[in-house]
């Protein structure tokens, strides 16, 4: 069953590839760039610019490249992307710089500042490709700079690594974290976009985020912000964290409220008339991809939403009691059952462990299951982030399913109370042998829950 299960996440992965969908949807010949979406379509002439330059950065930027190297050719003058450790491709006309996620670290900031320059040099002659996906609000850490008339506002990487992880522990969700980002940075909330203008720009953009908001996504780098600098503040009083955000921090949301710094790029702005954002990949693609191979396996598929979030242990709690109805009610009137979820959920850091949202989210399930007076062995569980890293771990996700249960309860060690009270779905796991471990995916589009019911 655990066979299956990896069978089905991979034909999710598959459809969102990143290379398979660039050189899938977009095409060059006689000197013309068209972009074939299901819904979209776009055509560019090559030879009225100049010079091309390709840019980018998040988890999935590096076989974007690749496959517009190999479609583009000379073409392309020179570029540069930045990528998350071990997040990379063999490219010959395109650099690569690897750097930290979901922690900004000092690499980032220098790839960010090496993009700002490209980006700043191009002109109406220059046509700039972009290729953008989850990751790279973090990847992209520019930290804002700005001197105004009475105050020096001056953030350092520190400031932002602080912050970020404050968020990140606090359980705001990635829209809440991106919001704050694009407010303390000098790149995010579309201010790339502006430094590109008046260059043509052409944004390919793999969607990391519930609802495939284009102002989420990377923090928004080439698209308008509809958020403020008084949003932000009010995510770090919702959070109560005013009292440990860096004070340079601090200064700067309160300064953007009271007008003294330029908000981020809003609807109207002469920038987005020279740009076209291209939405070439989301969750939804991959959950209706691993619903039809869960058909092909002879599964009745249900795909539920690929809008989930919340606390993750909570979503495993509904989750659970959906399969108790389905075991026990026969709630779905024909079995062997599929159903499957999709989006991105949050954990509540309470203790010092080592693991992830769809960890976390698994090993609730198991307390859930553990609890059934019977019904179990019809049950398994998979949650697994699309990227290939869960957290800060190697690990995608893990399984919940009797095989579990059995090893949990023939080892010594933490129990499921504990290692959720500690948030240490990782060892709990790694101890069990129910890691789900893909290595690096080169994609990013959120997490898949899935739930074979026989």
């Amino acid at each position: 069953m655990r066979n299956q299960l990896e069978s089905i996440f991979a034909a999710g992965l598959e459809r969102v590839n990143p290379y398979t969908m660039i050189s899938r949807h977009v095409r060059v010949a006689d000197g013309r760039l068209r972009v074939e979406m299901e819904d979209y379509e776009l055509s560019v002439n090559l030879d009225s610019y100049k010079r091309i330059l390709l840019l980018g950065a998040g988890k999935a930027s590096a076989p974007m490249a690749k496959a517009f190297e190999e479609l583009l050719g000379n073409y392309i003058e020179k570029g540069l992307l930045c990528v998350k450790y071990g997040h990379t491709e063999a490219l010959e006309r395109v650099e690569i710089v690897e750097a930290g996620h979901p922690i900004p670290d000092e690499n980032g900031v220098l790839a960010a500042r090496r993009i700002a320059a490209l980006a700043s040099e191009a002109d109406a002659e220059t046509l700039i490709i972009n290729c953008i996906s989850g990751g790279g609000s973090a990847l992209l850490p520019a930290p804002m700079d700005r001197r105004t008339s009475n105050n020096l506002l001056d953030l350092d990487l520190a400031d932002k690594q602080l912050v970020t992880g404050q968020l990140l522990r606090c359980g705001a969700d990635i829209t809440e974290i991106n919001c704050v980002r694009k407010h303390i940075s000098g790149m995010k909330g579309g201010r790339l976009l502006q430094m590109m203008h008046p260059a043509r720009s052409l944004n390919f953009i793999l969607s990391d985020v519930v609802g495939d908001d284009l102002s989420s996504i990377a923090s928004g780098v080439t698209s308008h912000d509809d958020t403020t600098f008084a949003d932000a503040l009010k995510i770090i009083e919702r959070y109560k964290l005013r009292e440990e955000i860096p004070a340079n921090v601090l200064n700067v949301l309160e300064w953007g409220v009271q007008g003294h710094i330029p908000e981020t790029l809003k609807k109207g702005d002469p920038a987005l008339d020279t740009a076209d954002n291209v939405l070439i990949g989301t969750n939804r693609q991959a959950l209706l991809a691993a619903a039809a191979k869960a058909k092909e396996l002879g599964y009745q598929v249900h795909p539920l939403t690929a809008q989930l979030c919340g606390e993750a242990r909570h979503v495993a709690k509904v989750l659970a009691d959906i399969a108790k109805d389905a075991t026990c009610c026969d709630m779905f009137l024909k079995k062997p059952v599929c159903l499957i979820t999709g989006g991105e959920s949050v954990v509540t850091l309470q203790g010092d462990g080592r693991g992830g949202r769809n960890q976390e989210m698994a090993l609730a399930f198991l307390q859930e299951l553990s609890r059934w007076q019977h019904g179990q062995e019809q049950v398994h569980f998979l949650a697994a982030s699309t990227d290939g890293n869960d957290g800060p771990t190697d690990a995608a996700g893990a399984f919940a399913d009797v095989q579990a249960l059995q090893c949990y309860h023939t080892q010594e060690g933490e129990s499921i109370v504990d290692a959720l009270k500690n948030n240490d779905s990782y060892h709990f796991f790694e101890r069990i042998g129910a890691l789900f471990k893909t290595g690096p995916t080169n994609t990013n589009v959120c997490d898949l829950q899935l739930m074979l019911i026989v």
